[in-house]
């Protein structure tokens, strides 16, 4: 009676839930610094031949389009080729920063040398070619987004885990199993993860289930449906949100 007065029931407290709930705040911290860090960002057609020239390129790749991500928290955006090389120039720096220019844009390049000129998609791409070449970075296609993946391979760990908890580890008190796993997997960048994190159990420390003091029942948990709803609502607004913020601090 006493513990019902206190609205709570004991349960043992899983201490390794405590550690475990710290790693994977941990290791979304470093998934998520990593894919903002290593994310493309557009520059000029004169920067990229300014990186060419001062040999700050350490992987390059050509392509046509960008593709869409594949669902994953933190992968990249794929970039694709179906034809001529370019008109997309995507390189990374010993920083491992990622950057990419439109070599179209660049309509007055003249070439001296167009031996090669027709693997190309346009002068701007075929001189920039000639300056790789020139700079003996010619070697270095391929690789671009292995920085990157640390991140992509870091959120897959934590979605695998994520899943294991929810099905596995203790009954949830604030929602069901599948109202915790729509809301995980629905919500980008993990977001819905670090939600699940700080709000039910285990990660409370106490892993109690609050009471209705008038008769002692376990208040009715929010549903599978409800979490859908909810992690759909949740991807609609952060997209917007991340356009939003895309405009207001651009490159940042």
């Amino acid at each position: 009676m006493g513990d019902r007065l206190r609205g709570t029931v004991p349960l043992t407290r899983w201490r390794w839930w405590d550690v475990l709930r710290l790693a994977l705040v941990m290791l979304w911290l470093v998934a998520a610094g990593t894919a903002w860090w290593t994310t493309p960002r557009q520059q000029s057609y004169e920067q990229a031949k300014a990186d060419v020239a001062a040999g700050r390129v350490v992987a390059y790749q050509w392509g046509d389009n960008w593709g869409a991500r594949n669902g994953a928290w933190f992968s990249p955006a794929p970039l694709r080729s179906s034809g001529d090389l370019g008109p997309l120039f995507v390189w990374r720096t010993e920083a491992g920063r990622v950057y990419w220019t439109n070599t179209e844009v660049s309509g007055e390049v003249t070439l001296t040398d167009t031996a090669d000129a027709e693997n190309f998609s346009g002068p701007g791409a075929a001189g920039l070619a000639k300056d790789l070449r020139s700079a003996g970075l010619e070697q270095r296609i391929g690789g671009v987004h292995s920085v990157g993946q640390i991140g992509t391979q870091v959120g897959f760990v934590l979605g695998v885990v994520c899943l294991a908890v929810i099905v596995g580890g203790p009954a949830p008190v604030r929602g069901t199993r599948w109202y915790w796993f729509w809301l995980v997997y629905l919500v980008p960048y993990g977001l819905g993860m670090v939600f699940w994190l700080a709000r039910d159990r285990p990660w409370t420390g106490t892993a109690a289930a609050p009471l209705n003091l008038l008769d002692g029942a376990t208040p009715p948990r929010d549903s599978g449906f409800v979490g859908f709803g909810l992690g759909l609502l949740a991807a609609i607004v952060i997209s917007f949100l991340t356009m939003a913020l895309h405009g207001i601090l651009v490159d940042w």
